[in-house]
Parts: structure tokens; sequence; C-alpha cells
């Protein structure tokens, strides 16, 4: 028998949700067979069996939520055959996820070696209680918060402590770690188990988050924390553009193929990435990364939250594959289907609002990029040109920049060629 372990379906997952079981306990499985369709922090992704044979056993219903590394199904030789109760997604993962094991090789080696009624870390309570199940990756973070880790409840499968609870509890303060751990729960009183849930006044519901939504609260928290934004403005005079669009699509008319200004804007910003290669680059870990490879994320707005699928080599693509390519991942990520390599390696975004009339608004970088593009509604609005009032149609642009990677000249210098080539689109195609 083999058990079959949640994966790392993306760089940012710590855990996923069981969507829906595609094979029933006692199905013939054949490698390549599609066993379960899992909802990660990105999207909901098909997981393949590795090998033949038969599922024997369901250990995690659809809807659960499983950490990485946890057992959630077994493959057996034949229908009949009998799982191990211990495979399951409660037993404690086979491997840790790639941040436990790099914390596992930081941690010292005492720490490994200290009986279980060693004292955690922190000065709290519960130092003469049993240590708690925890990951190393808990371990190192409760250090770094000061928490005492024997005061936490954890969540994780069996009560195992997990990097979710360390946070929650640095969150509140260390309310959690003043809290005298408990060495058996007590129910709690009748009185106070009916008492009724806080009424705020405002008629509210609890929703269930997603893991999408989670991660895009996490990363973009992290990235205005972390990442130090200056904002350049800039309007663009759009009536060649327009015009220009109009050409394209009536020589596409024939293909079916069909160009958006969108798509202008992304094969305009490869082009200018070209020109300013230091805007192609990001901030990691105190060092400077330049990208030779032009690869620009497209904002896409799905009901889990915002997805930013990659459009690898750009600046190589011509308008039409821009096109066609867009609207594929714009289609997969509605529909919850994107793959992991089509939502890595990006180095530029262009995040677009003017189809929602959004005159103008400053996005939030999307890291480890140094840059992305908030692009507003066309619009017209009178100007002078030649010394006479006009009215043109416009457009306002605003580059959301990463002061450690980008200076603010560079960043002018990017933004002002970007405006030229759009309002001088042929630049877009030579």
């Amino acid at each position: 028998m083999s058990e079959i372990q949640m994966p790392r379906l993306s760089d940012t997952m710590e855990e996923g949700v069981i969507s829906t079981w595609v094979k029933a306990v006692g199905d013939k499985v054949a490698s390549g067979d599609v066993l379960v369709e899992i909802e990660t922090d990105k999207a909901v992704m098909e997981y393949e069996a590795y090998e033949d044979g038969y599922l024997v056993k369901q250990s995690v219903s659809e809807g659960d939520t499983v950490p990485i590394g946890a057992v959630i199904g077994i493959i057996g030789d034949s229908p009949d055959a009998v799982p191990d109760d211990s495979g399951s997604a409660g037993s404690e993962p086979a491997q840790e996820s790639a941040d436990d094991a790099e914390a596992e090789e930081t941690a010292p080696a005492a720490e490994e070696s200290a009986p279980a009624e060693a004292p955690a870390p922190s000065t709290g309570g519960g130092e003469d209680g049993p240590r708690p199940r925890t990951s190393p990756l808990a371990r190192r973070l409760a250090r770094e918060y000061g928490l005492d880790i024997n005061s936490i409840q954890g969540s994780g499968p069996k009560g195992r402590i997990v990097r979710a609870d360390i946070e929650a509890a640095a969150k509140d303060g260390g309310a959690r770690e003043s809290a005298p751990a408990a060495k058996e729960e007590r129910p709690a009183p009748a009185a106070a188990q009916a008492a009724p849930a806080f009424d705020d006044g405002r008629d509210s519901e609890e929703l269930k988050v997603s893991n999408v939504r989670k991660v895009i609260a996490r990363r973009l928290s992290e990235s205005k924390q972390t990442v130090p934004h200056f904002y350049l403005r800039r309007t663009i005079d759009a009536e060649a553009l327009k015009g220009f669009r109009g050409q394209i699509n009536e020589q596409l008319a024939s293909t079916g193929a069909k160009i958006s200004f969108n798509d202008l804007i992304v094969k305009a910003c490869a082009t200018a990435l070209k020109l300013h290669p230091a805007v192609n680059s990001s901030w990691v870990d105190d060092k400077l990364l330049q990208h030779h490879r032009i690869n620009v994320g497209v904002a896409v707005a799905v009901d889990a939250g915002l997805v930013v699928p990659v459009l690898h080599d750009t600046d190589k693509a011509t308008l039409s594959e821009i096109s066609t390519r867009t609207r594929g991942l714009a289609g997969k990520a509605r529909d919850g289907k994107l793959k992991p390599q089509e939502m890595s390696g990006g180095t530029f975004s262009v995040s677009n609002l003017g189809m929602f009339g959004v005159d103008s608004f400053s996005a939030v970088i999307n890291p480890p990029e140094a840059a992305i593009l908030a692009v507003g509604a066309m619009r017209q609005e009178p100007v002078v040109v030649d010394g006479e009032v006009v009215v043109r149609n416009r457009i306002s642009l605003e580059l959301s920049v990463d002061h450690r990677a980008v200076d603010g000249a560079v960043g002018a210098a990017f933004l002002k060629d970007l405006a030229e080539i759009l309002e001088e689109p042929m630049r877009i195609i030579l």
C-alpha cells in the first residue's frame, strides 16, 4: 500500500482543501488518472496518481483543509485491501514542508535531542507538561516572537501547532502566552455555553474564507508593510492608440482575433522593459536580481479574489499571441484551473480597472516584482493642442515601484518611454 499525501502545488501553499474526490473508494487507479481536485492558495488543481492500484481509503472528506504532507488517502494492490488505520489526515505528515525543512536545518541540534519535559524557549507557563506537537518552523517562530509554545493551542492534526497558530498568538499580543496551559480541558459552565453571540448591531455573518483570499490578504499585507512603495503618475494622449487598435482589428477581422487596449499596454510595457532592464528586477533577501526574461503578469478578478497569470517572454510574443494567451489564461483563472507555472515567474505586472470606469488608482506591488502599472479608463477630456482647446481621448497611468530595487529617476525614465510608446503605437510592434 502507498499513502497519498497532500502535495505542495504552489510555492506559497501551506495547506490545501479537498475540493472533489474524482475517484471513489474501490475504484481502479492507473498512473496519470486524476484522483482528487485540490483547492490551493491560488486555484483548484487536479492531482494525478503516480502508480497503478485501487483507491482503498479516503482519509479526508471533501471540504476539509489539510496541511502539506498529511495523508489524504491510500492506494492498495486490490480493492479489498485493508488500509492501516494509522494512515489518516490526523497523522503526522511524512515530511515537513519546504519551510519546515529549512527551519529544521537551522534549529540547534540540542533542541531536537531535548527530553519531552524540557521547557519551551519562552519563560511562560506550561513548562511541567509534555512537549506539544509542533513543526520546526513553529518552534522557530515562537522563539522569534518570544512566545511560550506550551501555552498555544494547536489547530493542526492531533493538535499540532503550526505556523498560523504562532502568528495568531503573536497578533493577539501574547494573550495566549499569558493564559496558563491547562493539563486537561474543563467544560465551560452551562450558562456560559448558552450565552448568545455578541450582537454588533450590523447583522453580520462570518463567511468562509478561501485559500486564495487568505493568501491575497497575507501577501499584499506583507507587500505594503515591507516594500517601500513610491508612485509615479502620467496621463497619456490615447488618440493614436485608439486609431492604431482599430486598424489592427480591421486587419485581423478574418482571423477572429481581437486586440484590446490592455493587450497593447502589456506589449508596450514589455517594449519599455527592454529599454529599462533595471525595472525588470527584484529585491530578494537583501539581494538585487536582474531578470533577463520579460514575463508580464496580468491581474484578473475572479470570485475568490485577484489572481495574476503570467505571459512568459512577453517581449517576444506578437499582439495576436498576447491576445490569445491572455484570454485563455483569464478563462482558466475564472474556472480555477490555472497551473502553478502559469502563475509564477512574473517580472512585472499590469492591473487595468479601466473597464469599470475607474479614473486612476494606486496598485500594490506583487512581490517579488519591482513594479506594477495601474491603468485607468479612457476618457474624453478638453486639452490644449497647438494653442486650441480640443477634446482628446486620454488614459491615466500610475506606476508603483519598489524603492529598494528601483530609484525614482529610473522609474520616471521608464514611465516616460512607456508613455511615448503608447502615444506613438507603431513602436509597439517595431
